[in-house]
């Protein structure tokens, strides 16, 4: 079969890489050509365009590359019907996945959503053009079958594809690493500023600002794949700060809290079993437009699909050196530990254990044999 895969950042790369390995165990044959990232590349078949050049964040962001958005929107239609795939499949990115998917529906191209468009959290409206454009949709938070139900369309929960990813990881070791990246024996606390230039801006000066007050702990920057480190040298004005780039996993299998930018990361850090603090802070435009469009009780995956407060948040003004010390504290003594890992336990199991890629890759092949 032919398949045209379209993921748009480091994640959607991540489980669209483990979305072609196991296409590929049922499927010999399979002739893939997508858009995004290394980890789909080594995984196999024809990369059209890396996520990379079309990262933006927030709505003024959106705004100003709009000229380039749609060149990439009309670029990917014309590619799209040279290849005339048998089946479409769209990673979440909903702003440039949707008007393809209008588009693709109309030119009678099956279609097919892995990771749901966050509907739930703005914008409910959209399920109307999901219910209209989409043959099937597989879902990976369990909150989600739910919300679709309530409007009348049936999706498949298939379970969270980082369990999979993490499970499926090759360990280093904690002393390798450490002794790799000269981390020396210092407790670590893991920094995950996000993975787009606009976020790193927002995000790792406040974080940075704490190093002094915790020179008993070794600081460690997860640095994005999409990014070089002379992106980040800048900030990085102590001995006590390190830097590894496309590590994150490794990284936080030996760290022993995070201070995480709201995202995927928040639920990678959370199934490493990592005490964190999960913070955000965009554009003053874009943050008070986003408040007055999202509908949601929380930002981070982990408190949104355990429908409480697991981890702390701290948003736009609350995100500053003075709270932010405050909850890194809380979340370095035992008692706090204690409760977080035992919240984690149940949220692994909320999620639906492993499987979740093998299970789509298979109802995605089985649909096109019917």
């Amino acid at each position: 079969m032919k398949y045209y895969i379209v993921a748009g950042e480091a994640s959607g790369d991540l489980h669209g890489s483990n979305l072609m390995k196991a296409l590929k165990k049922i499927d010999s044959n399979a002739a893939i050509r997508f858009w995004g990232g290394d980890l789909m590349h080594a995984a196999g078949g024809t990369l059209v365009k890396h996520y990379k050049e079309r990262a933006f964040m927030g709505f003024i962001e959106v705004i100003m590359n709009l000229n380039r958005i749609f060149k990439d929107i009309s670029f990917c239609k014309t590619d799209i019907s040279s290849f005339n795939p048998d089946v479409i499949v769209f990673i979440d990115n909903s702003g440039f996945n949707l008007r393809i998917a209008k588009w693709a529906k109309q030119h009678h191209f099956r279609t097919n959503y892995y990771i749901s468009p966050q509907v739930w959290a703005s914008r409910a409206s959209r399920v109307k053009a999901i219910k209209r454009d989409i043959d099937a949709m597989y879902v990976i938070l369990p909150f989600v079958k739910p919300f679709y139900k309530k409007q009348g369309y049936d999706v498949t929960f298939v379970g969270h594809p980082l369990i999979d990813a993490i499970a499926n990881r090759v360990q280093v070791g904690e002393f390798k690493f450490r002794d790799t990246y000269k981390l020396g024996n210092k407790p670590i606390i893991a920094l995950l500023p996000g993975s787009r230039k606009q976020e790193i801006t927002k995000m790792l000066a406040v974080m940075l600002s704490l190093v002094d007050e915790y020179p008993d702990n070794q600081f460690v920057i997860a640095g994005a794949p999409s990014q070089d480190y002379s992106f980040y040298e800048p900030y990085i004005k102590s001995n006590n700060v390190k830097f590894i780039s496309n590590k994150t996993y490794d990284l936080l299998s030996i760290s022993s809290a995070a201070l995480v930018t709201s995202g995927t990361a928040t639920l990678e850090t959370a199934l490493f079993k990592v005490p964190q603090v999960v913070c955000y802070k965009g554009s003053t435009i874009s943050y008070q437009i986003a408040k007055r469009i999202i509908t949601l009780k929380f930002i981070s995956l982990v408190n949104l699909v355990m429908d409480r407060e697991v981890v702390t948040e701290l948003i736009q003004n609350d995100f500053n050196k003075k709270r932010l010390k405050q909850e890194l504290d809380n979340i370095l003594s035992s008692e706090i530990r204690k409760r977080l890992f035992l919240d984690y336990y149940e949220l692994e199991k909320v999620l639906g254990g492993k499987g979740a890629s093998e299970k789509t890759a298979n109802l995605i092949y089985e649909s096109l044999k019917s």
